[in-house]
């Protein structure tokens, strides 16, 4: 293993300025003000915790047909749950955009006070969700985005970028001073932009190294698509270095390839961080040897934003008495070393 190079060490710099926001969520949770405070106000963690008018918060999710989905939803649900000022109003999950708008109309016409959305289809939505904030709903845009800024209050996002530059940056740190070591790459849905960036954040760190993908394939996000996928590409390339799979509930299906092809000479890495993929890494027995964290908490967050900005309130941590328009969350690398730490709030694929 190598140190980081100059120039991938300021990538990484640069990912971690935008993606900073992610411990100031946690301060909107019960604590206690500073000694020079004499009472709570509305950008303090007294002042944040401290129950308001009801808060009515229309959320629409996904179906909940993948590990990761699931956990979003999930989540969000749990997250109301604990106050007792949220009365959440949840939509059932669906993949089909033309049910969603309908979904948003309906919190429209109920007033709702806030509306936390993430869209099967971000551009399909933007109309509606653009209709909700001119009614005065403040929309929080939740992992997939909006056509227009002006279809959200506030946008809370995962780093696909960065998961593609954590993901390089870790096969660089492992295989980079072979120059000729081979990596490959099993995406998720080559259509969507979240594989694009995905794709094109790990291009760049691997380019950073000395390194590139040479054997590609792209799968569905599914435990079936992962193993035919994987299949094919393990044909492809009868050598193999460094492997990085985007999706850990497809990787399922991923590792159950490689095993039955008895494979076991490279390094992989997974993606969003599931519990499966992360007591795979803890065993120390398979190939698996990290994962790059994909947030499942984006929608809870959203829930706890929705609340502060009816509420008049702000985040504690920062000087500014307004929520940011825009969050992205971190993307780090769970290893061996650092899995007991994530494993606990990791989600089941």
């Amino acid at each position: 293993m190598h140190a980081l190079r100059p120039r991938r060490h300021r990538m990484l710099l640069a990912a971690g300025t935008s993606l900073a926001m992610v411990g100031l969520l946690a301060a909107c949770t019960p604590g206690t003000t500073t000694e020079t405070e004499t009472e709570p106000t509305s950008a303090s963690l007294e002042g944040n915790a401290e129950s308001g008018d009801t808060v009515v918060i229309g959320f629409s999710g996904p179906a909940a047909d993948h590990g990761w989905l699931g956990a979003i939803n999930s989540a969000a649900i749990a997250e109301a749950e604990k106050y007792p000022d949220i009365d959440l109003r949840v939509a059932e999950g669906t993949n089909d955009a033309n049910l969603q708008i309908s979904q948003v109309e309906g919190f429209i016409n109920d007033g709702v006070d806030a509306i936390v959305l993430l869209p099967t289809d971000g551009a399909a939505l933007t109309e509606v969700a653009i209709q909700a904030m001119e009614a005065g709903i403040p929309v929080i845009n939740v992992d997939r985005e909006f056509s227009s800024t002006f279809a959200a209050r506030t946008t809370v996002l995962g780093d696909n970028y960065g998961m593609g530059v954590s993901a390089g940056t870790y096969i660089c740190e492992e295989v980079g001073d072979n120059p000729d070591a081979v990596v490959a790459e099993i995406a998720g849905i080559d259509s969507l932009p979240l594989t694009q960036d995905r794709s094109r954040g790990f291009a760049d760190a691997l380019d950073d190294c000395g390194l590139s993908v040479e054997n590609r394939v792209a799968a569905d996000f599914t435990v079936q698509g992962g193993e035919a996928a994987a299949s094919q590409l393990l044909s492809a390339a009868p050598k193999i270095d460094a492997l990085w799979n985007h999706d850990d509930d497809q990787g399922v299906g991923v590792l159950a390839a490689i095993d039955a092809a008895g494979r076991d000479e490279f390094i992989m890495v997974g993606g969003a961080g599931s519990a499966n993929a992360m007591r795979e890494i803890q065993s120390g027995d398979s190939v698996l040897k990290a994962t790059v964290i994909y947030p499942s908490t984006q929608a809870a967050d959203g829930i706890r934003l929705a609340r502060l900005l009816v509420q008049d309130k702000a985040m504690s941590d920062l000087v500014e008495v307004e929520v940011p328009s825009r969050i992205v969350l971190n993307a780090p690398v769970v290893t061996s070393e650092n899995v007991d730490k994530y494993l606990p709030t990791a989600f089941e694929s």
